[in-house]
């Protein structure tokens, strides 16, 4: 299926912006499914799932601004929620259609979560990646721990010893996939060494304020579309019975767990792969 790298121009308070996405699949596709990463991630992470739904959709995966091949906003205050959602409605309106499909892995789920709860949402179905309307602090400080910093590596191979240990909540993956995720997260540095594909600034967000539960239950009963959640059986970003609860109120979702997987399911194995798909299939 034919891929493509592209891009558009988003706007903050400092200024526009450049948004790089990888799309999949033919222009002129039936179904349109945006996928969008976690936190320190990037569009790559769903080369393996958006390859699978090539056949039947155009699927565009950006790159968050601040991570992979995007740009780096000037005022490291800006990274937040409200710049990620007007970038991504952004993205919808350059896609040029009216409904899409959106596949969120924990920011991304936000991201997601947030959009579909709003009056004439585009979002037709909706998957929720290994988060919830409840995030607890101890969850958080976990991620607060190592996200923003700026470690530097020797080799592509330093890059993926690294990712396996702050990512060890994907799972087991084969080294191949491993392989791919290093090749994608790592940025060339000026000495010839590497450096994280992200911008380090968007810690910011984890330092402006004391850590806290996150609590976005007024934005998940506002959902009407349908909703299918991932879930990692050991993560510590969705508790169990956050998953629960999102079964009984709002948009009543389905839920899926993963063994053996923490935060997040990685959406690079077969059955992962094939929870999404036919969940979209669906409608």
């Amino acid at each position: 299926m034919p891929m493509s790298e592209r891009s558009f121009l988003g706007l903050s308070a400092a200024g526009f912006h450049k948004v790089a996405y990888t799309q999949w699949g033919r222009d002129d596709a039936p179904r349109t499914a945006v996928c969008v990463h976690g936190l320190t991630r990037n569009g790559r992470d769903f080369d393996a799932l958006a390859l699978d739904l090539a056949d039947g959709w155009r699927v565009a995966c950006p790159d968050v601004v601040g991570r992979g091949k995007s740009g780096w906003l000037g005022n490291p205050a800006l990274y937040g929620y409200p710049q990620y959602c007007a970038d991504m409605a952004a993205l919808v309106a350059r896609l040029g259609v009216e409904t899409v499909d959106w596949v969120g892995t924990s920011m991304g789920g936000l991201i997601g979560l947030m959009l579909a709860a709003q009056p004439n949402s585009p979002i037709r179905r909706l998957v929720i990646n290994d988060v919830g309307p409840f995030i607890s602090k101890v969850g958080l400080q976990r991620i607060a721990d190592y996200v923003g910093k700026d470690p530097v590596f020797e080799d592509i191979a330093a890059v993926e010893s690294y990712l396996r240990f702050v990512l060890m909540g994907f799972g087991r993956l084969p080294d191949e996939a491993w392989r791919h995720m290093a090749e994608h997260s790592a940025r060339p540095r000026p000495d010839g060494r590497w450096g994280l594909a992200y911008d380090p600034g968007i810690a910011e967000a984890f330092k402006a304020q004391p850590m806290q539960d996150v609590d976005l239950w007024a934005f998940w009963d506002r959902i009407q579309c349908p909703v299918l959640v991932l879930r990692g059986a050991t993560s510590d970003i969705l508790l169990r019975e956050t998953a629960e609860e999102m079964t009984r109120r709002g948009p009543k979702a389905r839920v899926v767990e993963f063994a053996n997987t923490g935060h997040a399911p990685a959406l690079m194995t077969e059955d992962q792969i094939a929870a999404v798909r036919g969940f979209l299939l669906e409608g």
